[in-house]
């Protein structure tokens, strides 16, 4: 085991970022031309990055596995960005923004970086309003703002229900532009398929065209990975079907460090799963938890009732009983938890593994016109989804998987300790510790990409002006490009009788059973041999259709599928070693007697990051001492 060095600069926190943007290396405008970068991923993070690599002279390569940049999973964002404008002049400020998000990734997330975050907030917004992305404006004009989990400010900015589709329009109208320009090569239907090292340093990688199957080098003085999160190892999550973590494990194969990956995010508010058919869930916003109210029945033979033939009097809004201070907007562990609660003790409404979301005393307050306008196209999601109408009776919701906090390790520069390696946004595990506050996922993707990276990648680069353009005829990429063959054919070659969704909803089963909400020494152990043995089945028994040569989305899933395989591994040996309950992972072993999160702040006050030793081979644990200089650590309340 080593202990990683995170390069955080000396000085003052307030301080810090300012300092050493200051006096960071640079690369000087006639050498950025000569220097070719490669991002892999262009949602919120990758397109921000790639469009301002661009803006700033340097030569990039933008990947997506899409037919367009449009099409990340970013879009799916709801609610809202969070920054610490303090237009509502509330008591917000920089320092308020970090600590909350301190506090809510229950205290297992680096200084440093987080206060960073809340300092280059504040610009991202003006860098929006200046594209032209609609933010919600009140009366007046000013734009406006709301509450969102773990907080009592109101900092987070929106646009409707629909913030993440209009801040992507506006990075990637900036990415377009570089485009046109020539600054950037968009290589849309290209999936990462395998990272190439030269004398150790990323140079490269493998990707697959996903029309004609051809495998096809590309070389670049330095690799950016914005690929997003792994939720999907669960199968049924808010992510998009084709959210994957394929990109970055194949980094964390080739060396890269993956830190915290148990740190997975259940959301509170999901329409619950409503039959074995289904894919996919569908989030509803964070958002909607201002106006809303959490309730289920205080009594389990009310349950089968229609909501509205409830009495007030036999309705226990436990969120706001149990956390008067935070009421509804209590964190996302913290309002999933209290939901598993009520429903293990059976008063789960629906099929028993649901609660209320009410707004009739938000409409008889402000009027039905008023909530159309905050949440309307929400509301109408639901209703086509569920045919309920929530205007007339409350939505049912319950905890879905939705972010992972885990991602791989990078230091301060967001480099990866593989060298020139750079992750940004969900793709890196830096800024939100155990659990993510609301708002704050689209608000650190651009602040990476459009405020940081650009920056500290300046630092490594600065080294390599002398490199010349990276040729890809080398053994390297030769090597490369081979063992991602051998494992195409390998796959294609087993011909069984299951295919590959039927194990990805197995494997999602164990993960969502023993690694999910709860979690426990007993069933992690049982659950990591459950899926080797999946695993093994997998590799005799799967069926590929068609050939490597051609469109086959099925090969494309099976490429992902077994990446999941060894992720899903890697996250329960991480749940089993962490011997506490913090944020999103709770061990069963380690709570309060009021059932709350009890964390070790003894022993687990550190960042594990597992370098990876072979399939089946236990990984090996590195760490990252977390120093808290500049906030308390003490245990969470929201009461």
């Amino acid at each position: 085991m080593t202990t990683l060095n995170s390069k955080v600069p000396k000085g003052d926190l307030s301080d810090k970022w300012t300092s050493y943007r200051s006096k960071m290396p640079l690369v000087a405008p006639n050498n950025k031309r000569r220097i070719d970068v490669i991002v892999v991923g262009t949602g919120l993070a990758g397109a921000s990055a790639a469009a301002t690599l661009g803006e700033l002279g340097y030569n990039v390569k933008a990947f997506c596995f899409h037919d367009s940049p449009r099409r990340a999973h970013s879009v799916a964002a709801q609610g809202g960005i969070n920054a610490a404008k303090n237009y509502q002049n509330d008591g917000d400020s920089v320092f308020r923004l970090f600590y909350d998000t301190i506090k809510g990734g229950d205290y297992r997330s680096r200084e440093a970086n987080v206060h960073r975050l809340a300092e280059v907030s504040v610009d991202i917004i003006d860098q929006a309003v200046a594209q032209g992305v609609p933010l919600a404006r009140e009366y007046g004009g000013l734009l406006a703002n709301r509450s969102f989990g773990g907080v009592q400010v109101s900092r987070t900015f929106y646009a409707r229900g629909q913030t993440g589709q209009q801040l992507l329009i506006g990075a990637y109208s900036a990415l377009s532009r570089q485009i046109s320009l020539g600054n950037v090569k968009m290589y849309n239907r290209h999936e990462m398929l395998d990272l190439v090292k030269v004398d150790g340093i990323a140079r490269g990688i493998i990707a697959r065209n996903l029309l004609t199957g051809k495998l096809e080098r590309f070389g670049a003085h330095a690799v950016v990975l914005a690929t997003g999160g792994y939720g999907n190892v669960f199968y049924l999550s808010t992510n998009a079907m084709g959210s994957n973590v394929s990109a970055a494990w194949r980094a964390h194969r080739r060396g890269a460090l993956m830190a915290n990956p148990c740190f997975t995010q259940i959301h509170p508010t999901c329409i619950p799963v409503s039959g074995d058919y289904q894919s996919k869930l569908t989030l509803m916003s964070e958002s909607l938890r201002n106006d809303g109210r959490v309730w289920v029945p205080k009594k389990k033979e009310d349950c089968k009732k229609h909501p509205n033939d409830i009495p007030e009097e036999d309705r226990d809004y436990y969120l706001e009983r149990i956390y008067p201070a935070f009421g509804n907007l209590v964190p996302r562990d913290v309002a999933s938890r209290a939901a598993k609660y009520v429903c293990d003790e059976g008063r789960g409404v629906g099929s028993g593994l649901a609660v209320y979301l009410d707004f009739k005393d938000a409409i008889n307050r402000l009027g039905e016109d008023t909530i159309r306008g905050r949440y309307g196209n929400l509301f109408d999601m639901y209703k086509k989804i569920t045919d309920q109408d929530p205007y007339k009776q409350p939505m049912m919701i319950y905890p879905a998987v939705h972010y992972t906090m885990g991602g791989l390790w990078v230091d301060y520069n967001l480099e990866t300790n593989v060298k020139g390696l750079f992750a940004i946004g969900e793709a890196n595990f830096s800024d939100h510790g155990a659990n993510r506050l609301g708002a704050s996922a689209l608000m650190q993707g651009l602040a990476d990409g459009y405020f940081v990276l650009p920056y500290t990648i300046g630092d490594f680069l600065s080294t390599q002006i002398r490199e010349p353009k990276i040729e890809t005829n080398t053994k390297e990429f030769e090597e490369a490009e081979q063992a991602t063959a051998d494992r195409i054919t390998k796959l294609l070659s087993i011909q069984g009788k299951q295919s590959v969704e039927s194990f990805h909803r197995r494997l999602g089963k164990i993960m969502w059973d023993y690694c999910g909400m709860s979690r426990s020494a007993e069933g992690l152990t049982k659950a990591r041999k459950m899926v080797q043995e999946l695993r093994e089945e997998f590799y005799n028994d799967v069926f590929v259709p068609g050939s490597a040569d051609e469109f086959n989305p099925e090969l494309e899933k099976a490429c992902r599928v077994a990446d999941f395989f060894e992720l899903g591994e890697l996250m329960i040996v991480d749940a089993l070693d962490r011997n506490e309950s913090c944020g999103g992972h709770f061990r069963e072993e380690y709570k309060s007697p009021e059932g709350e999160a009890e964390r070790n702040d003894a022993d687990y006050t550190y960042v594990a990051a597992w370098e990876f030793k072979g399939t089946g081979a236990d990984p090996q644990l590195h760490k990252e001492e977390l120093i808290f200089d500049n906030v308390e650590l003490k245990t969470r309340s929201y009461k």
